[in-house]
Formats: structure tokens, C-alpha cells, sequence
């Protein structure tokens, strides 16, 4: 799937989060969105998933429009947001069947993909577990899991690791990354660690509401006349 954001401005009564921000996502790719705390890549992930109304440009997948066409577009779209969203007193497995039924899907199906998904994340034996007593890189993947059940072509991933230690963080960014490798899945990554960026990546740098970078993370290097990713966030968004 190919997203394409087109003129993407946006404001909280008079004060302007995004301003005239353009991209476009490559179907299969891992796609990271870096930017500061602030920039604007939560109100980015609001317009994707329809939370927020767009107020200027449009959204484009696979040319269907998200303004014109949102119950198609979001059909594709799978998230994964910043907040837990998962009910600690549900076990896994109700947490993915509830979800599932919001999407149409029979039980038996639900059943079916909800074990595929978990056996795929390493968690099927913990199924029948409260989702309490998963520590918090395994609930993350839960909620991978969840997103993943209605079989969307796109998945969107806002600060996934908040909260996670650094073995969990990287075991996690691994894990998506071999899902767009071996499922052709299109992703979304947004976060503000410049560790969970590779210099390969495709990679949006958003400061203040403004897309100031955009390409392969080694040519955005070597445009800026930088050493490495984090150099060059620094030099533009004067953080790191």
C-alpha cells in the first residue's frame, strides 16, 4: 500500500501544530517519524486514523481518498497509539477476540488469526493469561497483534516503546521490522529516540509542526553535511 499526505496543515483553535506537511509512505517500508516531543507527530497520527478531523489537504491511500472515502481507507489501516489500550481484566485472547468483533469477524476467525498472530509473536501460550500479568513489552506486542487482526495493509505505531526498557525497545522495533520484510506490511514508526532509526530507513523528520527532512536516513546525512542521524536531528531540531 502507498499513502500519500498531501498539504497537511492543522490548528488547535489559533495556534498552527501542522503546516503544509507532504509524504509519501512506500508500500512494504519501514517508515520512521522522527521528531521531539511537541512536533506534532501525535496530531500527524490523529488526521491517519480519523481522530481528528482533516481541516486542510487530504490523505491518500492507494489513491482512495481518507476525506472522501474513510470507511474504505480505514479498512487498511491498523494502529497501535502511545496510550495502552488494552483491558488489563480480559485475557489476551478476549482482548483480540473483542477487537476482532468490532471488525466484522466471526468468532471462529477471530480465534483463528488471534492464535496466528500470537504464535507469530511468541505469546500463544499466553492466551488464557489476564492481560495484567504481561510485563510491558509483551502487551505492546499484544496490541501489535490486535492491529494486525483485521489483515490491514498499513500499520501505524505512535512512541510503541514509551514505557519499555531497552532490551524490550529494540526486541520490539526488530519484530515490526520483520514484518515488513517478510509480510510486505507498510509502517509508520513515530518516535523521538534516534536509536530506533536506522541510517537505511526511510525517515520524516517533524519539528514544530513542519516536515523539515524527508528520504533515505544516509542521504538526509549527507545533504546536511552530517556525521550520523543523530547529528543531523540535532543540527535541525536542536534536540538529541
Amino acid at each position: 500500500m502507498t499513502i500519500e499526505a498531501r498539504d497537511l496543515s492543522f490548528r488547535y483553535g489559533d495556534t498552527p501544530v501542522l503546516r503544509e506537511v507532504s509524504f509519501t509512505l512506500l508500500s512494504g517500508g519501514f517508515h520512521a517519524l522522527l521528531g521531539p516531543n511537541g512536533a506534532g507527530k501525535s496530531t500527524l497520527f490523529g488526521l491517519l486514523t480519523r481522530l481528528l478531523a482533516l481541516q486542510q489537504g487530504d490523505i491518500l491511500l492507494d489513491g482512495q481518498s481518507l476525506k472522501k472515502q474513510p470507511a474504505e481507507a480505514m479498512r487498511k489501516i491498523g494502529v497501535v497509539f502511545q496510550q495502552n489500550a488494552l483491558d488489563l481484566d480480559l485475557t489476551v485472547r478476549q482482548n483480540l477476540q473483542y477487537h476482532a468483533a468490532l471488525h466484522g469477524l466471526s468468532r471462529r476467525e477471530a480465534r483463528l488469526r488471534g492464535d496466528r498472530e500470537l504464535e507469530r509473536f511468541g505469546l500463544l501460550n499466553r492466551a488464557r493469561d489476564p492481560v495484567r500479568q504481561l510485563n510491558g513489552g509483551h502487551r505492546r506486542r499484544v496490541e501489535i497483534a490486535r492491529a494486525l487482526l483485521h489483515e490491514p495493509s498499513l500499520l501505524l505505531l505512535d512512541e510503541p516503546t514509551v514505557g519499555l526498557d531497552v532490551a524490550s525497545r529494540k526486541a520490539l522495533n526488530e519484530h515490526v521490522r520483520r514484518l515488513c520484510e517478510k509480510d510486505g506490511l507498510t509502517v509508520l514508526w513515530a518516535t523521538h529516540l534516534i536509536e530506533e532509526v536506522r541510517e537505511d530507513d526511510r525517515v520524516l523528520i517533524l519539528h514544530q509542526g513542519q516536515l523539515l527532512a524527508n528520504g533515505a536516513g544516509h542521504d538526509i546525512c549527507e545533504a546536511e553535511g552530517t556525521r550520523d542521524l543523530a547529528e543531523t536531528f540535532h543540527a535541525l531540531t536542536g534536540a538529541g
